[in-house]
């Protein structure tokens, strides 16, 4: 009867110990492949994103990331980025960290950034949320010279332009360190809303 007691014990232990373990792949899985939690530490994307801010990322869309390979499956994508969406990337400088702009413009396409406004191919961004940010002209690759944007990247900014980071400095994304679209902001509760 003892040995019996302690075999239904350690049956109820393993049972614990398997579902725990599958719960964790299962999240890994989700995380790697699906949607991922963020949190804002800086304030470069002011004011859609503030400090403190977290936020959920669908790495899905434009189609799934192979790590370690620094791949994407195109074919598995839902559609491709769109201008004016919130990304994040693995920072090209340093690939141990993940960053989250606006991205702004794609391959062969010219960039400026003259009184404020962004120009693409001599034409002015004029709808929102272009129209709404003052973008400074600032950094080796933000000055009034036109930029080209490299086959395979996309050039980004941030949205509060006169403290970001960005395109404007250290150059462009290439296509394979995109890893998703920012979509929702889930907490503070005072802050929920989809990112725009």
């Amino acid at each position: 009867m003892e040995g019996l007691n302690r075999h239904k014990k350690k049956s109820v232990v393993r049972d614990w110990i398997e579902s725990i373990v599958v719960a964790f792949i299962l999240a890994m899985f989700i995380r790697t492949f699906f949607i991922q939690a963020f949190k804002i530490p800086t304030g470069s994307m002011r004011p859609t994103l503030i400090e403190g801010d977290h936020i959920l990322v669908n790495k899905f869309i434009y189609g799934l990331r192979i790590p370690f390979l620094g791949k994407r499956i195109s074919i598995l994508a839902t559609r491709k980025p769109k201008r004016g969406e919130v990304i994040v990337f693995i920072y090209p400088q340093q690939p141990k960290k993940d960053f989250i702009k606006r991205l702004i413009a794609f391959e062969g396409e010219r960039v400026a950034i003259r009184e404020g406004k962004i120009y693409i191919n001599g034409e002015p961004l004029e709808e929102p949320p272009f129209n709404r940010i003052y973008y400074y002209n600032r950094g080796v690759y933000g000055n009034e010279v036109e930029i080209i944007v490299p086959k395979n990247c996309y050039y980004v900014l941030g949205d509060n332009s006169s403290s970001s980071q960005d395109s404007r400095y250290w150059g462009f994304v290439p296509d394979k360190n995109l890893l998703g679209k920012a979509f929702l902001i889930y907490w503070p509760p005072n802050r929920i809303r989809l990112i725009r």
